[in-house]
């Protein structure tokens, strides 16, 4: 005897009681919109109850709004996802992991498509016109290391462009602890306005590419944008805009957490931000450094169809976390680009992806370790030095080998008296191990 279906309403009751249990846990979910039996069967086949696929999300959305999960709903397209799936294998997880990015809607018309009625969002925060009390009141959150409640105030004053707001309590902070505590709650301040529950996905982040350049003009930004986004460096849940302008390191560390979170906004709402003004290319060349300055897209949001095929979520694993191969296999994409670069602009390098407020960090980093890799080069010269000495009059010739990563140098007499040997592990190599031979041999004869 065949298995009974089982009832819409216990199918929609599983639903709502799992959606209760996962929401603690997430900040967003996306829903699939289905308008047609045709459309559900193509992108989950066997399934053309849509009745009960439509009840399933306007529960499911029900109890994620109750608990301040944001519900993203994203309109089902047949021939965009046979687009998307014609790339991947036809396996349950990727149809489940399909997102379609331009049919995404939120808010109250997200809402009006599930036919949702009746639930009121969790009401926002307000702020008196006055800004004394809600600074004592993000300086009470600030001080409570165990609330969340300082993260939450602070990204509803920025919303709400009450940085009149966050400024008093920077002051007030001053006043009451002295410039250096002050100094500190400016930073956090800064690196919160970087990042926020906005844009098409739900969160966007700007990011910072610092650039050291060679002499002469710097290269062209738009180019080396698109050939980094092309370089297969990122994660499929990953969209970066790279702006095409140089931007000044200085510029940059000298912007309010104000300024920075209008970057922000403009750059979602893909308009040119006004507080970031063009680098002068010739101060850029002298100082060393250009950064270009983009917008980072978390696609990553998790679908309805995936929460349920996986229940329960997965507990976070306290250890720490080990590469996996395909975070392996991009940063080595990410590695062979910039070589690329370093190659077809005659000695630029792009530094790591950053946080906008990383870049002098990352500079700072960048330089330290130039340091010592030019202290290896200076390590060569004073061995080669010290073998020119035991030679006498001989010339003396250098028989590079690369062992893996390392450089192994041997010095001979022209004769072919054997002199000495030294080995150099990359981290003190100014250039990969294989291109190593064309400095060396500025200053001795390779055999």
């Amino acid at each position: 005897m065949a298995d009974r279906p089982r009832p819409i309403d216990e199918i929609v009751a599983d639903a709502a009681d799992l959606a209760q249990d996962v929401a603690p846990d997430l900040d967003a979910v996306l829903l699939t919109h289905y308008a047609d039996a045709d459309t559900l069967d193509t992108i989950r086949p066997g399934e053309t109850d849509l009745e009960t696929v439509a009840a399933v999300n306007r529960a499911v959305a029900h109890e994620m709004l109750e608990a301040g999960v944001e519900v993203l709903v994203q309109r089902a397209d047949r021939a965009a996802f046979r687009r998307w799936m014609s790339g991947h294998d036809d396996t349950p997880e990727h149809r489940w992991g399909w997102i379609d990015r331009d049919r995404i809607l939120r808010g109250p018309a997200a809402m009006e498509l599930l036919g949702v009625k009746g639930v009121t969002a969790p009401p926002q925060l307000t702020f008196g016109t006055a800004p004394g009390l809600g600074a004592d009141r993000l300086l009470d959150a600030y001080a409570d290391e165990d609330s969340h409640e300082f993260d939450v105030l602070v990204q509803a004053m920025m919303a709400a462009s009450r940085t009149d707001i966050l400024d008093l309590a920077v002051r007030k902070l001053s006043e009451r602890q002295g410039d250096e505590a002050a100094d500190e709650l400016n930073w956090v301040l800064l690196v919160a306005a970087e990042g926020a529950a906005i844009g098409p996905s739900g969160w966007a982040e700007l990011v910072a590419l610092p650039v050291a350049l060679s002499a002469g003009p710097p290269p062209d930004g738009e180019a080396l944008g698109d050939g980094l986004r092309q370089s297969g460096a990122f994660a499929s849940t990953e969209e970066l805009r790279l702006l095409p302008g140089w931007r000044s390191p200085d510029a940059l560390a000298a912007l309010s957490f104000a300024a920075i979170r209008r970057v922000l906004t403009d750059l979602v709402a893909d308009k040119p931000p006004q507080d970031l003004p063009p680098g002068d290319t010739d101060d850029l060349t002298r100082r060393g450094f250009g950064v270009l300055i983009g917008l980072r897209i978390d696609w990553d949001i998790p679908v309805w169809e995936q929460i349920a095929a996986a229940t329960p979520l997965q507990e976070g694993d306290d250890e720490d976390p080990v590469e996996t191969p395909e975070e392996a296999r991009r940063t080595a994409l990410f590695e062979e680009w910039r070589s690329k670069i370093f190659q077809q602009t005659q000695g630029c390098v792009p530094l790591a992806l950053v946080a906008m407020s990383e870049v002098a960090d990352e500079i700072a980093a960048f330089l330290a370790e130039a340091g010592e890799q030019t202290g290896g080069l200076a390590e060569i010269r004073d061995f080669v030095a010290m073998a020119r000495q035991e030679a006498g009059e001989e010339d003396i010739v250098c028989r590079p080998e690369v062992t893996g990563d390392s450089l192994e140098l041997s010095l001979y007499t022209q004769s072919g008296r054997f002199l000495d040997s030294l080995t150099m592990p990359p981290e003190r190599l100014p250039a990969p191990a294989a291109e190593m031979p064309q400095l060396i041999e500025a200053f001795v004869k390779i055999r």
